[in-house]
């Protein structure tokens, strides 16, 4: 059975954060880059144009995680919880919070992201452009890179597909150039 499918007969064919039951999609939770049941959720249109940031966050729309925080499933207490840190100056969010619970894996899912930080706390990745990159972003190489450990030299205009963000350093992302996964230096990279 496909991870999509098992997502709609997990959550009875609705969005697992605000329960709509229209235009319903998988959404991988950041930094994994695995399709997995156990880090992806079934959303809405709606919230995931305000998860990825394509819409401008509604709180009142978020009132629903109220209920969605207590869900049995880690992927949606992960997404619960960020969305949560990203509204805490609203207020209410912050009563959310403090209520919640996750276990110590579902809390460090939750931080990988960063959400939790303060904004002049943020490690912010940016591309040779100084565009912001973030995870799952693809980027193309605009120069030619030796690989370290191996005899491969990754071409200038080569594809690295769905990037993950290094937390702890600004200057590092990781992607795939063909089969081998690599560390890459934002300098030489430019989003596409």
């Amino acid at each position: 059975m496909s991870v999509l499918q098992t997502l709609k007969d997990r959550s009875g064919s609705t969005c697992e954060l605000c329960a709509s039951k229209n235009d319903l999609q998988q959404y991988n939770i950041p930094p994994t880059q695995n399709e997995n049941v156990e880090h992806a959720i079934l959303v809405c249109n709606t919230c995931l144009n305000q998860i990825n940031g394509d819409e401008e966050m509604h709180p009142n729309h978020w009132r629903c995680l109220n209920d969605s925080m207590w869900s049995e499933h880690m992927p949606v207490q992960v997404m619960a919880w960020r969305i949560l840190q990203r509204l805490r100056d609203e207020g209410w969010p912050k009563d959310l919070l403090d209520m919640m619970y996750l276990s110590d894996e579902a809390l460090a899912l939750a931080r990988a992201t960063g959400e939790h930080e303060e904004a002049e706390n943020k490690i912010v990745h940016k591309d040779v452009n100084g565009v912001t990159l973030t995870t799952g972003d693809n980027v193309v190489l605009i120069k030619d890179l030796k690989v370290k450990g191996s005899s491969m030299v990754a071409k200038q205009g080569t594809a690295v597909r769905n990037i993950r963000l290094d937390h702890e350093n600004e200057k590092y992302i990781e992607g795939k150039i063909g089969a081998q996964q690599i560390v890459i230096i934002t300098d030489f990279v430019k989003k596409t």
